[in-house]
């Protein structure tokens, strides 16, 4: 007798647990409150351009995001490309992201260089990340860079993406991302990254063909309001506009805040577990312009006069018939800033990039548009990795995750992928 299974949320986390369900025989339904796929993948029209409404990108460490592509039929979509950062500070825009470009660096004394340098490399060496799971990322890059370096280049990408949490993170978070970039690299000066032809909805895009051609079913538009459980199992789900519908196991991948919410019938020691989960927001501006702003990828940004950690050129990366950027503006979502106007972050994003580029002007910027998201990057504090419930939880055909459980790793398509994978693979061995 086949089982009724429920995917809560179709984003990369959840399209990849139906697709596995589908591949083992199985026919999950996949509930999604959005109208489309994707959550942070997804795109929109872009007066013309269908583009993803959050920047992303690929290295050439995603694995499970490389192999999926090569089952889907898809690898020859793949494209990757040689790409530059660059660092704004002191009014000015500075090569980054390489040793020569370092020792160049006008800022930094030689031996905060040096140790700037140091620390970056064996970050990227460094496989066992479990002891950085109890430190603060801010005292343990202070302690190897110095005071210097970490006032110059680190602090204030923390307080324009962490706020008032900026000193409580774990350095196991901090490491994942240093370590992830620096082996994007063929060599020691130059980086390579990788982009979808056709953008994040050619792999959603094949993902959902072969779980709707294999029987799953895809719902848009469609919330659950609560999961509901009998006798210490799943019963079935109950939707916000629709009946109550029978189901033998659900799988939720929405942000861990909702679940108290839509499965308020856990224990309390769950419940408060999820509850204690803290994120920040993202307001994220995109750009189209005439012209680039710089030749590179990625701007780290150190200016008193622009409350962003810095911004990502997407064309130096995927080239496109204008240049794209991208400018998030970073907080919790109970700052006064993220109730402000979208038109107050386009103003400041018009400001910026003509102080970044003082040869742009008005007529250069075509258009831009402002995309909001609670819950856009976990809070990841020390001890994060005992702080969470296990994925399979005290009720007979639930499972849990989202984005959080792939920690120290950030979030990104690859990682929730291969969780969503592996899910799959828990639910239905």
């Amino acid at each position: 007798m086949s089982e009724r299974i429920a995917v809560l949320g179709a984003g990369p986390m959840g399209l990849a647990v139906a697709y596995q369900l589908v591949q083992a025989g199985h026919r999950p339904v996949v509930f999604e409150a959005d109208d489309r796929i994707g959550g942070m993948t997804a795109s929109f029209d872009f007066a013309g351009l269908r583009i993803e409404r959050y920047y992303h990108f690929h290295c050439t460490s995603d694995t499970a995001f490389l192999e999926i592509l090569e089952e889907l039929g898809i690898a020859d979509k793949m494209r990757w490309a040689e790409t530059k950062m660059g660092y704004w500070y002191g009014g000015r825009l500075q090569q980054w992201g390489n040793p020569l470009a370092l020792l160049r660096f006008r800022g930094l004394g030689l031996t905060a260089k040096i140790r700037y340098g140091l620390h970056a490399y064996l970050a990227t060496k460094r496989s066992d990340w479990r002891p950085l799971d109890s430190v603060k990322a801010t005292e343990w890059i202070e302690r190897w860079v110095g005071s210097e370096a970490y006032e110059v280049v680190w602090r204030r990408l923390f307080e324009y993406k962490f706020y008032h949490y900026s000193e409580n993170l774990s350095a196991a978070w901090i490491w994942s991302r240093i370590r992830r970039i620096g082996r994007s690299r063929y060599n020691l000066f130059q980086e390579k990254l990788g982009y979808l032809e056709g953008g994040s909805e050619t792999l959603l895009g094949a993902l959902q063909s072969v779980i709707e051609k294999q029987g799953g079913e895809i719902r848009l538009s469609c919330p659950v309001s609560q999961v509901v459980l009998q006798s210490g199992a799943v019963h079935a789900v109950q939707l916000v506009d629709g009946p109550l519908e029978r189901f033998d196991k659900v799988v939720s991948t929405v942000p861990l805040p909702f679940v108290p919410r839509i499965i308020p019938d856990l224990p309390p020691d769950v419940l408060d577990s999820y509850r204690s989960v803290q994120n920040i927001a993202v307001v994220c501006v995109i750009a189209k312009l005439r012209r680039p702003i710089s030749p590179n990828f990625w701007v780290n940004i150190n200016d008193p006069e622009m409350d962003i950690p810095g911004l990502v050129e997407y064309t130096n990366l995927r080239s496109l018939h204008s240049a794209i950027v991208y400018v998030p503006f970073y907080m919790p979502a109970e700052n006064r800033k993220y109730s402000e106007d979208d038109s107050v972050f386009l103003e400041k994003v018009r400001r910026y990039i003509k102080k970044l580029n003082q040869d742009i002007t008005d007529s250069d910027i075509l258009d831009m548009r402002a995309s909001r998201y609670r819950f856009a990057q976990p809070i990841c504090p020390p001890g994060f990795l005992h702080r969470l419930p296990p994925i399979a939880l005290p009720v007979k055909g639930l499972w849990v995750a989202d984005t959080s459980y792939y920690y120290p790793e950030d979030r990104g398509i690859s990682e929730s992928i291969e969780l969503g994978r592996k899910i799959a693979l828990m639910a239905c061995p």
